[in-house]
């Protein structure tokens, strides 16, 4: 089973953008896929949530509801999310992500959020 990793920017995506991931992910995967999120992903979240201003706010709201609903799996990496989401790229993960510097670092194939609307696997 494939296992798929959402990064900070692309669960904030589903409020900013409106676009629902998960079906998208249906229509581009023809595996069995397990979704997963790093724990320093969902603190980013938290954060963002105390933080930031009304737009950002709701979204990372939003996002952090979305994965509970979908009992999304919390996988361990607490410390440089970067680094992590890229270490689980090097073996075998999916990430998907619009961050162009993690982009760089991850191994291909990976997955991004194109014209606000789709997400694309890049290879």
């Amino acid at each position: 089973m494939k296992k798929v990793i959402l990064d900070t920017n692309a669960v904030m995506a589903i409020a900013e953008f409106r676009i629902d991931i998960f079906a998208e992910l249906e229509k581009i995967l023809d595996v069995p896929y397990q979704l997963g999120v790093l724990e320093g992903t969902l603190k980013e979240l938290e954060q963002i949530v105390q933080k930031q201003r009304l737009r950002f706010k709701k979204a990372a709201r939003l996002g952090l509801a979305l994965l509970k609903a979908k009992k999304v799996q919390i996988l361990p990496g607490e410390a440089q999310v970067d680094a992590v989401l890229s270490d689980y790229s090097r073996r075998g993960a999916l990430v998907l992500t619009q961050d162009r510097e993690l982009k760089k670092r991850l191994s291909k194939p990976y997955l991004t959020i194109r014209q606000k609307k789709r997400v694309v696997m890049v290879s």
